[in-house]
């Protein structure tokens, strides 16, 4: 996970906050920051690079099996 998204994250449930609390704000966001990271990290996610990268290997794959299928069909009228 990006830094910069968690940060946003961060501040978003900081902004819904009293502002009593607010006083705390330096340990709140360094713990909530840890937090969120741990959760994060605990998801198996993946980049969106990654995503596009493993679509387009299995469109590739995909095309692949259907050629060999055709050659199969064509092999077995034979």
């Amino acid at each position: 996970m990006q830094p910069q998204y968690i940060n946003q994250l961060a501040e978003q449930i900081e902004s819904l906050l009293p502002p009593g609390i607010k006083q705390v704000k330096q340990d709140f966001d360094e713990k909530l920051k840890k937090l969120l990271q741990q959760q994060l990290s605990d998801m198996d996610f993946v980049s969106r690079e990654e995503f596009d990268i493993q679509s387009k290997v299995l469109a590739r794959t995909r095309q692949k099996l259907e050629q060999l299928e055709r050659k199969i069909e064509q092999l077995s009228d034979q």
